[in-house]
């Protein structure tokens, strides 16, 4: 074989490599993906942060909620079952995994203010601002 020949084959030997390699990092990120769940961060009024989080076939007793220094952390565990029984066939499949997000809390949130509630696969939760940092008037003499 000339050195062209091995030149060529390691080329594409290398490609293959590269192409295989890609095609792994790109399940482990949709299996990353599916377990990042979609969130809202907004403030709807001057007293109050809100955040709503997508959390589509968790139970709620699934669901931890924990502060720590500046960080709210939602932590959920998702299991799915898929069960098919056929005259000929039967098909069971589940699905089990834990889905984490963090949130950096603003400085000006109360952490002993901090209410949740799940509804319909969505968790909202309302962070409250400090007494002293929500918005007030101040009147004129």
């Amino acid at each position: 074989m000339s050195i062209a020949e091995k030149g060529k084959e390691l080329v594409q030997n290398v490609e293959e490599k590269v192409e295989h390699g890609l095609e792994v990092a790109k399940e482990a990120l949709g299996n990353v993906a599916r377990h990042l769940p979609l969130a809202n961060f907004a403030r709807h009024s001057s007293d109050t942060y809100d955040i709503e989080i997508d959390l589509p076939g968790v139970k709620k007793e699934d669901i931890e909620l924990k502060i720590e220094d500046d960080y709210l952390t939602v932590n959920a565990v998702r299991q799915t079952k898929k069960e098919v029984k056929e005259d000929d066939y039967y098909l069971h499949e589940s699905n089990f995994g834990l889905i984490s997000r963090s949130f950096i809390l603003p400085k000006d949130v109360d952490r002993e203010n901090i209410s949740a509630h799940f509804e319909d696969g969505r968790l909202y939760i309302t962070l409250e601002k400090e007494e002293s940092r929500k918005a007030r008037n101040i009147s004129i003499k």
